[in-house]
């Protein structure tokens, strides 16, 4: 278990990473606008999800794979690259996105906005290096189990990210509200989500590895 010192410190750097705008933040923001507030938080879920899945791989040595088979890396890269514009395609034909004040997510739906998330984080081969260069700095040893300081560490991570996050949902669902009544605008969070997703699948595509 780390000592709260280095909680303390490894928290002060979530903060401020998770107050940085970034393709995370990005995807819940727009999931918020277009479906509302209870998206928003079943995206970060499945992300705060993925990150647990990440901090575990780490600390039993899979992350390696990536620095070890440079392959390995590329093959989970361009899988999160397919997925993410079959998001974008799949959300340009869906006509549940619309703005609506009886729009409602089915039990369906929430199980697949929280998968999305999930498959999203977990196809960024970048967040499984982000953690693995991160986390270690604040484990120790002598500490105890590696296995449960990394859980500890990733609890830290998303509950500081729950709390960005929760803020930028509100506001997110705020404007939701005020957009409501633009019957011109209907297909709008549409164009914006499938926009987000299409976006994150060039930034991983074009981005360097490091």
């Amino acid at each position: 278990m780390p000592d709260f010192s280095t909680i303390m410190l490894f928290a002060a750097a979530c903060v401020v990473l998770t107050a940085t705008p970034g393709p995370d933040m990005l995807l819940i923001a727009s999931r918020s606008i277009s479906q509302g507030r209870a998206a928003g938080f079943l995206t970060y879920a499945g992300i705060a999800l993925g990150t647990y899945c990440h901090a575990l791989a780490a600390a039993l040595g899979l992350s390696q794979l990536f620095l070890a088979v440079p392959m390995a890396y590329e093959i989970i890269r361009w899988a999160g690259c397919v997925y993410l514009m079959y998001l974008a395609w799949k959300t340009l034909r869906s006509e549940g996105t619309h703005f609506s004040p009886t729009t409602s997510l089915k039990r369906f739906s929430m199980r697949r906005i929280l998968g999305e998330g999930l498959v999203t984080n977990l196809l960024n081969p970048k967040m499984a290096l982000f953690v693995l260069a991160l986390f270690p700095q604040f484990v120790h040893p002598e500490a105890g189990s590696l296995t449960v300081q990394m859980l500890v560490l990733a609890t830290v991570l998303n509950g500081i990210g729950f709390i960005v996050n929760g803020s930028v949902i509100l506001l997110s669902g705020h404007l939701r509200s005020r957009v409501t009544g633009l019957v011109r605008f209907r297909k709008l969070p549409q164009y914006l989500l499938a926009t987000v997703f299409a976006g994150l699948a060039c930034r991983l595509a074009l981005g360097v590895r490091n």
